[in-house]
């Protein structure tokens, strides 16, 4: 990636003129079946521009998981930025939000001045807050033929979803075909540097770069970044699978430890969520300084939870190390307690 993003040809992409640029987002907009493509800093600021682009009345409704990415970890920017009203429903343990519930939740367009209009609904996949969870093709063509009936617009937070489609085995064009645009991080699972990339339609490109320039995501020579991306493309897809395999002998491992409980058959891609049972003795929090201490880096979710990803570049042996390290926390932790 370093020598790629030296040699890159780079020119303007405010006036659109970057090459490299141009290059990846045509690639995405090729590999998830949309018209087109616009490279963004982030992936928040992807889902910002895409549900205001869809959503161009201030006041409209979007209809969004109550435990998802754009609800919870984006600053509330669709409110606050975009003059947006969320409206949740329940997320299941598997990412998705009942249909029906969904369609309750879609604003009768003849209440008039007394709610604010549904214009879209979003889903994301892979999705985070559940573990990694896929939603599958069949799904989303459900939520995306609700959209249709109702007139509304569906948006795919796809952060993860060259995940989703790996562990699916389906292409990711088919996946997100459902879809009236798609945010796809590169920064994840895909193991670049920076960014994220926006794909639609044409005339929904056009709206997404104006309000780039306008949130302050207008930058000049992309291309250095969008060469890294480009050989994340093309490298770094394949080896999602093995990221999964090594999720899965981590969480099957951590099930052996006392006190440590992870439901191993909900990890599907590369997520995993340990939960610390009260004989552990150990916080989550205590763990976390424990493993940093080895190396390892996890995020507490709450007092007892914590959250572990896989990339590319933790080996067998780093899965290994880990188990290694949170049994002796463990044990550590028991053994300070009976003494």
């Amino acid at each position: 990636m370093q020598s790629a993003m030296a040699r890159a040809e780079v020119d303007d992409d405010v006036l659109g003129h970057d090459p490299t640029a141009r290059k990846l987002e045509q690639e995405m907009a090729k590999i998830t079946g949309k018209e087109a493509g616009l490279f963004v800093p982030s992936g928040t600021m992807g889902n910002l521009i895409s549900v205001m682009a869809h959503c161009e009345v201030r006041g409209s409704e979007v209809i969004l998981g109550d435990n998802c990415h754009i609800h919870i970890y984006e600053n509330g920017g669709v409110a606050t930025v975009g003059g947006i009203h969320p409206r949740t429903v329940r997320n299941n343990e598997d990412g998705t939000m009942d249909i029906d519930d969904v369609e309750a939740a879609i604003r009768d367009p003849k209440g008039g001045m007394f709610y604010p209009r549904t214009r879209l609904i979003c889903l994301e996949n892979t999705h985070a807050n559940c573990g990694g969870r896929c939603l599958t093709v069949e799904y989303t063509d459900r939520v995306g033929e609700l959209a249709r009936r109702h007139g509304l617009k569906l948006h795919i937070d796809g952060a993860r979803i060259f995940n989703a489609s790996i562990a699916l085995g389906v292409p990711v064009d088919r996946l997100v075909h459902a879809a009236d645009s798609v945010s796809v991080c590169l920064s994840k699972g895909l193991g670049a540097p920076v960014g994220s990339v926006i794909v639609g339609s044409h005339r929904f490109i056009e709206k997404a770069r104006t309000l780039r320039k306008t949130l302050g995501g207008g930058m000049r020579q992309i291309g250095v970044l969008c060469a890294a991306a480009l050989i994340a493309l093309q490298e770094n897809v394949s080896k999602l699978e093995y990221d999964h395999k090594k999720a899965k002998i981590l969480a099957q491992g951590l099930n052996q430890i006392k006190g440590i409980r992870v439901n191993a058959a909900a990890v599907e891609t590369n997520i995993i969520f340990l939960e610390m049972e009260d004989s552990s003795r150990l916080g989550a929090e205590k763990l976390r300084k424990n493993l940093e201490e080895n190396g390892i880096l996890v995020i507490p979710v709450n007092s007892s939870r914590i959250r572990i990803v896989i990339h590319h570049q933790i080996s067998a042996g780093d899965v290994y190390h880990t188990l290694s390290c949170i049994q002796q926390a463990v044990n550590g932790a028991q053994e300070a307690n009976v003494d």
